[in-house]
């Protein structure tokens, strides 16, 4: 099966106000970030908005990533419903149009038992032949993925990733000691890619590396080669725009930074808003700074 590694940018999903995607930007993007050497595109994460699209738009958005990449790199599509049958449909969908993995996402209305939230990401799996990712995300999720859950998932034949966006490295240690090699472990923005790579992570899926693809290769360069000093103070500058999107909405930072490199992107779906005009500065600042 498919090994999936190094970096995957959290794809934006641009929206016009009359709700048609503009393919062409993103099927730009994808070449573009492609070029600068990220490792996989991951459309309908946390940055491309999946919980304010509806079906046809979310399935839009993964096939033009799919026909963008033509198999250059592993396209892992992201699934997510409050249902699990809307779930599982999904999935097989994207596998159908040349999804190579699925990063499974729960989106629970009502709280849930652990039986429950494990037999939602186990049905998804089930489904489909390709790997899966589960993703977890205790600040937005109403029913997070315990340690138990995890341990019992990685069991699966087709789950062999976890995307925890929890803010807890320690979590992300205790994980890797319960599984081992059966389920390795992808950093989130709420993480610091290189502490994470330092303690055994695979790469990282995160909307910033949008924006700044080749630091971000660079920086996962540097960890494969154990170059931990010149990874850190490559990770200290790049650190500067986590804390910027951490104070706004993470979509409108994104979609903003994309705007100031030339990708008309459009606004974030409403509810919804665009950066005003002093945060759009301070984004710009960020980005700034990091210019070669």
């Amino acid at each position: 099966m498919l090994e999936f590694h190094g970096v995957f940018p959290y794809l934006v999903s641009p929206v016009d106000a009359d709700g048609a995607v503009r393919t062409g930007v993103l099927g730009r993007l994808c070449d573009d970030l492609i070029s600068a050497g990220v490792h996989g595109l991951t459309p309908l994460g946390s940055t491309g908005e999946f919980a304010y699209l509806n079906a046809a738009q979310r399935t839009s958005v993964v096939q033009t990533t799919i026909e963008a990449a033509n198999g250059r790199v592993p396209v892992v599509a992201g699934v997510v419903s409050t249902s699990t049958a809307d779930a599982v449909a999904q999935a097989q969908a994207y596998q159908k149009v040349g999804a190579e993995g699925i990063l499974a996402i729960l989106d629970a209305y009502f709280p849930l038992a652990d039986a429950q939230v494990e037999s939602y990401f186990r049905s998804i799996a089930d489904a489909v032949d390709i790997p899966v990712v589960i993703y977890t995300n205790p600040q937005f999720q109403r029913s997070d993925l315990t340690l138990d859950v995890i341990a019992r998932l990685a069991e699966h034949p087709r789950i062999g990733y976890i995307k925890d966006a929890s803010t807890n490295t320690g979590r992300l240690l205790s994980i890797m000691n319960r599984c081992g090699d059966s389920l390795r472990v992808f950093s989130a923005s709420a993480h610091i890619p290189a502490a994470v790579m330092l303690i055994g992570g695979v790469g990282w899926m995160a909307g910033p590396a949008c924006i700044i693809p080749r630091q971000s290769v660079a920086l996962y360069d540097l960890c494969k080669a154990a170059r931990w000093n010149e990874a850190m103070a490559l990770q200290r500058r790049l650190w500067r725009i986590n804390e910027t999107f951490a104070r706004f909405n993470l979509a409108a930072c994104i979609k903003a930074g994309l705007a100031l490199q030339g990708y008309d992107v459009g606004d974030p779906v409403p509810p919804q808003a665009a950066l005003n005009a002093d945060q759009r500065k301070i984004v710009e600042a960020a980005l700034a700074e990091l210019s070669p």
